[in-house]
């Protein structure tokens, strides 16, 4: 991996001397297969989110290492019905018993091999594309809402 296209997150290292290696909840050999898939972009950033590990890209979540088991991929709303109907993939709930719309959760079945792991990744960086082409969700981030609710009348 060259660190001119993908920089490793603080803190996450191979025993690399000054680098520290650290435990999280995530499947860390999950979250490097994800790496090593997204490291020729330079537009990835990576986050630690809802408990897993967050692959981050052009300012959208493509995907997360959940800590729950499986990967979490965004998918188009066009596109997440038959998401569903894919081998070892279903909703994903979050902890309250909400359904997180735009999400699909992927069993580890789902992803063994890498190219079945690339596919699941190109159809979160899909969804990204499909967001980002929604004007609906330009420029609409919750502390924009939150500041605009914030605001005297």
């Amino acid at each position: 991996m060259s660190s001119s296209t993908y920089s490793m997150p603080p803190g996450v290292g191979r025993g690399i001397k000054g680098l520290k290696v650290t435990s999280m909840a995530y499947d860390e050999r999950t979250a490097e297969r994800v790496r090593e898939a997204l490291s020729g972009r330079r537009d990835v950033v990576e986050k630690t989110l809802m408990g897993g590990r967050c692959f981050m890209v052009k300012g959208g979540m493509c995907c997360s290492v959940s800590g729950r088991g499986g990967l979490l991929i965004r998918v188009g709303a066009d596109a997440y019905e038959r998401m569903l109907r894919e081998p070892h993939a279903r909703p994903a709930v979050m902890g309250g018993g909400r359904t997180m719309s735009g999400f699909v959760r992927v069993d580890p079945e789902g992803y063994r091999t890498q190219a079945s792991l690339r596919k699941w990744i190109q159809r979160g960086l899909d969804g990204v594309a499909a967001r980002a082409a929604n004007p609906s969700h330009r420029g609409s981030s919750r502390k924009t809402r939150r500041r605009r609710k914030a605001r005297p009348q």
